[in-house]
């Protein structure tokens, strides 16, 4: 069978689904539906948003499913009507195997870390966080457990210096393409070579659970390098935040921050978590074993902006203290 012959059914919902599903459709594979969550509010009017798969979908008039449970048997009849060949899965939920065995092929997941490395809803955050220099794409076989199946294709990524979370995305959002096409072609071959995941020290695995609000709290207490690979991997969205304390008015002042630097020197450890101005225009932080310079950054009810405009319209007259 062609790869431009079988029948496709794609799940997703965010960004770099949308860009998954414009190629495939872009490519003549044949997409005969697509799956994804449903139709949220969002902004200050709290007005209904589609999905940008769905989208997509609409703009190429591809039937649209949004069910609420993927076990209803309803859905799940109307999935074996499509009579599909192969699904592709990106960043969807997790799905049950009276969905994923339907198809010949089988259904298959696109996944932004090099498995069985950063299992879980969150790899691109967590590998920068962790301060990895290498990440990538993984194509895997559905089964029970998240993200286990038998691996298909991987392909490996650098991560910069400075690499942030956003970019090492869009980076892995524009490589996908091609191995999804490969995956396609290695499913239909006659004999598909596919490999276990497999670790010898199980103690070895780092998993890439969801991000929650203390997961991006800045611990001043830590190395100079592991905060900026921390800010990094949060950076642009949700985003690494600190609090600091002003011990004159008792007010606190919750900051989020997207860009820093940092310069090694020694530091009394008493004033760890101390924020001060520099020069009129600077906003430095004691850490362990240095300086961290706060280059953009964002307060409550502010704007996100570079230091040097955030000081023309805050004073700060004394150091603040980290919470």
């Amino acid at each position: 069978m062609k790869e431009k012959e079988i029948r496709i059914i794609f799940y997703g919902t965010p960004e770099i689904a949308a860009y998954q599903l414009k190629w495939l459709i872009e490519q003549g594979y044949n997409v005969v539906a697509v799956v994804t969550q449903s139709d949220k509010p969002s902004g200050r009017g709290q007005k209904m948003t589609s999905p940008e798969v769905k989208i997509v979908a609409q703009q190429h008039h591809i039937p649209v499913f949004q069910p609420l449970k993927l076990k209803d048997p309803e859905f799940q009849k109307q999935i074996e009507d499509l009579q599909p060949d192969m699904q592709v899965v990106v960043a969807y939920r997790m799905m049950p195997e009276c969905i994923y065995s339907i198809p010949k092929y089988g259904t298959f997941n696109l996944h932004t870390s090099l498995l069985p490395q950063y299992r879980g809803a969150a790899p691109i955050n967590r590998a920068i966080m962790n301060g990895e220099k290498q990440s990538g794409l993984t194509t895997f076989l559905l089964n029970e457990k998240t993200d286990c199946g038998k691996i298909i294709l991987q392909q490996k990524i650098e991560i910069g210096e400075k690499m942030t979370a956003g970019e090492l995305h869009d980076t892995m959002m524009q490589q996908a393409p091609d191995l999804i096409k490969n995956t396609i072609a290695v499913l239909l071959s006659d004999n598909p070579v596919l490999e276990e995941q497999t670790i010898e020290n199980e103690e070895q695995l780092r998993p890439a659970p969801k991000i929650f609000k203390p997961d991006m709290l800045i611990d001043w207490h830590w190395n100079g390098e592991k905060i900026l690979s921390h800010i990094r991997g949060l950076c642009p969205y949700p985003a690494a935040f600190a609090e600091f304390e002003d011990r004159e008015t008792n007010k606190i002042h919750h900051l989020k921050v997207f860009f820093a630097d940092f310069e090694k020197k020694n530091i009394d450890p008493s004033s760890v978590g101390e924020m001060r101005i520099e020069d009129k225009d600077k906003i430095e932080v004691n850490c362990n074993d240095g300086v961290i310079k706060l280059l953009d950054i964002q307060i409550s009810g502010k704007k996100r902006m570079k230091a040097e405009e955030f000081l023309r319209g805050f004073r700060i007259r004394h150091p603040l203290y980290s919470k």
